[in-house]
């Protein structure tokens, strides 16, 4: 992250978002949308004195900690932000909202970096290509209140606890119960949000191995007895079998079956789920319960895929131009996917397919020229009547009215044949495929002698 910061060619737009793209290959042209943080960046030194004299301070909750920390409306997202820089929430800033405030955070910059007069900015960046690297979102647990995830409070996502084993988390890297004790029994409860029918049914994949880590991290942190409720252990890596078998060694309890719900008793946490392998149905009280959410296209995923033309999957991810050949492609040239706004992955699968889109980029950009495919849509002039019906209906913008005609634009267009069906006048052909070309195949497959000529 430091690198990227400091690279000379590289400029990093924080705190904004793509609001329109247009163009094709080699030639696309973005607008960005740039929020005011209200703090100069050239000045601010990331000392912090702000954040401290925020009058706000420690009464929102930090995103950066889960949920498990405050911060104020004036703060630095993370220790390791890059850009180590403030910004002032413009949602919680008294100032901001209401006008009164005694901007103690004004005068505790040394620098004057903070100015509350920025305003939203809107530029315009013409680029070669594009890759998409959105991420990914942790599935929302409000649709599943069974697991009593925020109704009680030792009931934690698998993220939660993580920040818990960090030494600069909220405790210090201590794993503590709400009232401070150390858990002496921790469940950790597989595929929640994921693998059902009812909430997403495809593997999210880090699940299993992040929740082994994270029964590792128990085991180093506590002396307390550790369960894992699985429905199958996919550890599909390099020597992540090993670890798996290593886990098992240090004495975490595997049970086979999926958790059905979580209910208090008794000051404990009871866990009821069917071990499938004993086939009878058991109820665990334990201390803590951690939930292995699962992943979920991020937020803004339609947006995006709107505005750069690409498509989705039935699960929402978006999707490769091919799953084998080309699978860091998309159907629109020049744009590239890595990481897990395609599918989810861990670290090493996101670092390999962002080196592959890398690659891609460069080589495009390098070529100098791109190939243009000959399987394009035409539109005849003397025929269209300027309807705009094809312009509505294509899914890649590639076709525009000029003149009261529409005009195919050969670098956008993928020979869908989507414009060639909905043209009214018969005004537009697709090359490669046209209805005499069509209607031979249907001959040829229903082995019919050729007999009459359809016309176009």
């Amino acid at each position: 992250m430091m690198d990227a910061g400091r690279h000379p060619n590289i400029e990093l737009l924080t705190y904004s978002e793509v609001v329109g793209m247009e163009g094709f290959v080699g030639n696309f042209r973005v607008r960005i949308r740039r929020k005011p943080r209200f703090v100069d960046t050239d000045l601010c030194t990331g000392c912090g004195l702000c954040v401290e004299a925020c009058v706000l301070k420690n009464r929102i909750p930090a995103e950066f900690e889960v949920g498990m920390g405050k911060r104020g409306a004036a703060y630095i997202p993370f220790p390791q932000a890059v850009p180590l820089k403030a910004v002032i929430d413009a949602e919680h800033c008294l100032y901001l909202k209401r006008g009164k405030c005694s901007q103690k955070c004004v005068k505790a910059c040394e620098r004057g970096a903070i100015q509350f007069d920025q305003t939203e900015e809107i530029i315009e960046v013409q680029v070669g290509t594009v890759i998409l690297a959105t991420g990914t979102d942790m599935y929302d647990m409000k649709d599943l209140p069974q697991y009593g995830y925020g109704i009680y409070p030792n009931v934690l996502d698998s993220l939660q606890f993580e920040r818990l084993c960090s030494a600069a988390g909220p405790t210090g890297g201590q794993v503590l119960l709400a009232d401070g004790r150390v858990p002496e029994s921790i469940a950790f409860l597989h595929c929640i949000g994921s693998r059902d029918e009812h909430t997403n049914r495809y593997c999210s994949r880090l699940c299993c191995m992040h929740t082994l880590k994270l029964a590792h991290l128990a085991l180093e942190k506590t002396h307390a007895r550790v369960y894992e409720f699985y429905i199958d252990i996919r550890s599909g890596g390099k020597r992540y079998e090993e670890f798996y078998e290593r886990v098992q060694e240090e004495g975490v309890i595997f049970i086979r079956g999926k958790a059905s719900e979580v209910l208090p008793e008794d000051g404990k946490l009871v866990v009821k789920a069917e071990d499938t392998l004993l086939g009878r149905l058991v109820s665990v009280p334990v201390d803590m319960v951690v939930l292995a959410l699962g992943m979920t296209p991020s937020k803004g995923t339609v947006e995006v895929a709107r505005i750069f033309g690409v498509s989705r999957s039935d699960d929402g991810y978006f999707m490769e131009a091919h799953p084998k050949l080309r699978p860091v492609d998309t159907n629109t040239d020049g744009i590239f996917v890595a990481g897990c706004c395609q599918a989810p992955k861990d670290i090493p699968d996101t670092v390999a397919q962002a080196s592959a889109a890398a690659a891609k980029a460069m080589a495009l950009m390098t070529r100098g020229q791109v190939m243009e495919d000959p399987v394009v849509a035409e539109v005849i002039p003397e025929r269209c009547v300027g309807c705009g019906e094809c312009v509505l209906s294509c899914p890649y913008k590639a076709i525009t009215l000029m003149e009261g005609k529409a005009v195919v634009n050969s670098a956008l267009c993928k020979g869908c044949g989507t414009c060639v069906g909905t043209c009214l006048g018969h005004a537009i052909i697709g090359h490669q495929f046209t209805h005499d070309a069509i209607l031979m195949e249907v001959r040829g497959l229903l082995h019919e002698p050729e007999q009459v000529r359809a016309s176009v």
